[in-house]
């Protein structure tokens, strides 16, 4: 392996060994996607789970809940992703949880656990620990995992990779992606991953619905410390008045966050009784450190949490509290 790759990884890549040959040595592994799923952690799974069925090592995706991200759907394998649980596994891999609450089930002690993830809160909770903060992805983690470790990339892992790295990137937009990621992003196209039938299924698909909500949101726009902090929210009923998922009107919270005045953006929705915050940001603001308080984490420029009530303008009192006394 090129020494660029040993130097750009500040994971202890002795860690990939250790992960492979628990991975050669398993009957059957169980690869967990968190709660309320984004893309990157359904493309890292997939993409181990398409390299374990192109070498016959039998396992399962497994996802808490039902809402998985629809535009993914693409992806080779994403029907296989399951929320039921096998009678037997001997090895677990977690990808993209910054925590083992994000799992949405209580691991066996006695069960080995690879844990790979990007997030600044991760506390390194695996048997084996592939954690590296600078990365744009977990995805970009996979890829130098296969990498490193020599493992041929098919078409499918490719565009699984490639799709991972793209959406949690931003469009390859976020400081963490640095020449390295482009050299990755140019591999996995010469893996067969087009930008072109990636764009067409994981862009240009959106519903209608999504555009039925979203002059909704962008209604409830309020701006506080001289345009510095935007809030949006959403309303249960507007969901149900107009059929959008959750997943699909993130977007508005990365389009508040490009008006030139805003630095921070949070968006605030009910979600299974609780409001769920999402928090983004510009320049060296950490929004984490806020999601932190909260029981939440992330990254820098893009942190969540979860407010133990259904009442949105409640949740944004607590919110804001903390983020205009930062």
């Amino acid at each position: 392996m090129s020494k660029d790759f040993i130097t750009n990884n500040k994971v202890n890549t002795a860690s990939f060994v250790n992960a492979l040959k628990l991975i050669d040595n398993s009957k059957y592994i169980l690869i967990i996607t968190h709660i309320n799923p984004d893309p990157d952690t359904i493309c890292s799974g997939l993409a181990l789970s398409n390299y374990l069925f192109e070498n016959r090592i039998k396992h399962k995706v497994f996802n808490a809940g039902k809402n998985l991200p629809a535009k993914c759907d693409f992806v080779n394998r994403y029907e296989k992703i399951t929320d039921q649980i096998p009678k037997f596994y001997d090895l677990a891999i977690s990808v993209d949880c910054g925590t083992s609450n994000r799992f949405g089930i209580d691991i066996p002690k006695e069960i080995p656990l690879i844990n790979i993830d990007h997030h600044k809160s991760n506390d390194n909770f695996g048997s084996v620990n592939i954690v590296d903060i600078n990365k744009s992805s977990t995805s970009e983690i996979i890829y130098d995992f296969f990498r490193f470790n020599g493992l041929y990339i098919t078409k499918n892992t490719a565009e699984a990779l490639y799709t991972g790295i793209y959406d949690d990137s931003l469009a390859f937009t976020t400081p963490r992606c640095d020449e390295f990621t482009y050299e990755k992003i140019n591999f996995l196209v010469k893996c067969g991953a087009s930008p072109v039938y990636i764009a067409d299924k994981f862009i240009k698909r959106d519903s209608l619905a999504k555009y039925r909500i979203l002059p909704k949101i962008f209604n409830s726009l309020e701006l506080l410390d001289e345009g510095k902090v935007a809030t949006i929210y959403a309303t249960k009923e507007w969901f149900e008045e107009s059929g959008a998922t959750t997943l699909e009107t993130e977007v508005a919270l990365d389009m508040v966050l490009n008006i030139a005045i805003v630095k921070i953006a949070i968006y605030f929705r009910v979600v299974n009784d609780k409001v769920r915050v999402s928090l983004r940001s510009k320049e060296k603001i950490d929004v984490s450190s806020v999601a932190s308080i909260f029981g939440g984490g992330g990254h820098l420029n893009a942190a969540g949490c979860v407010i133990q009530t259904d009442d949105i303008f409640e949740a944004k009192k607590i919110i804001l509290k903390e983020v205009l006394e930062k």
